[in-house]
């Protein structure tokens, strides 16, 4: 098992080098059976285990990882708490959740910290192997419209938001609208016939979206619709 420095990156660590993952799981056999499948892809090496939220964090100071797989129910420091200081790291890695059930509370408080979506326990290893893919090209693994479900069952056991978030301001009108949008789960083009303008044009609003608010992807920005009151929980 290989490890690096986050400082001192070799030239096989670039862009073109593997993904680089960090599984983190209490279980043992678990850890084991990720690592044995993820071993057998050319495109990904297991940099790093550990057996809970703590000791990832202590990993990470010196490993450099482009994904961590991470359950959310472990002693010691569970994957909520782990995800939200893993996204206060200097270039931190984008964090898979693992849940038993993909209506749990605590899969939507993940999300909220910082992760970058959510695999079920039970999912497939190729559809492991693939979202490890996507979400190391900077894409998330739960749909809007999922994480939206997510928020409509969850926000009455969460702090209610009284005023507007300031970063806002930030943002065109359009910018709102096309935010708006995306918080309701709709794709591309289902924005852009809602508002009768380019697909193109709508993936520019977004990238813009993201830029501007520093945030990571799609998911990130409904939760960000979200906590800021831009939108309302369905009841």
């Amino acid at each position: 098992m290989s490890e690096g420095t986050r400082d001192g990156m070799t030239d096989t660590d670039g862009p073109g080098g593997p993904i680089r993952v960090v599984v983190v799981d209490d279980q043992p056999l678990i850890r084991a059976g990720f690592a044995m499948v993820l071993a057998a892809q050319g495109d990904i090496e297991v940099v790093g285990e550990a057996e809970n939220g703590a000791d990832a964090l202590a990993l990470l100071v010196h490993t450099r990882a482009d994904v961590v797989i991470m359950d959310i129910r472990m002693p010691v420091m569970d994957g909520v708490e782990a995800t939200r200081r893993i996204g206060e790291l200097h270039d931190s890695p984008r964090v898979l959740v693992l849940t038993t059930f993909d209506t749990d509370e605590d899969a939507f408080a993940a999300l909220q910290a910082g992760a970058s979506g959510f695999l079920l326990k039970n999912t497939p290893p190729d559809e492991v192997v693939a979202a490890i893919r996507v979400v190391s090209a900077g894409e998330s693994v739960v749909s809007p419209r999922v994480t939206r479900q997510l928020l409509d069952r969850f926000a009455g056991k969460l702090a209610p938001t009284d005023r507007t978030d300031a970063r806002l301001e930030q943002l065109t009108l359009r910018e709102r609208e096309v935010l708006g949008l995306i918080a309701e789960g709709l794709s591309n083009g289902e924005i852009a016939a809602e508002l009768f303008i380019a697909e193109a044009t709508v993936k520019t609003h977004i990238g813009k979206i993201l830029t501007k608010l520093d945030l990571r992807d799609r998911v990130q920005a409904v939760i960000f619709a979200y906590d800021s009151g831009l939108v309302s929980p369905r009841s």
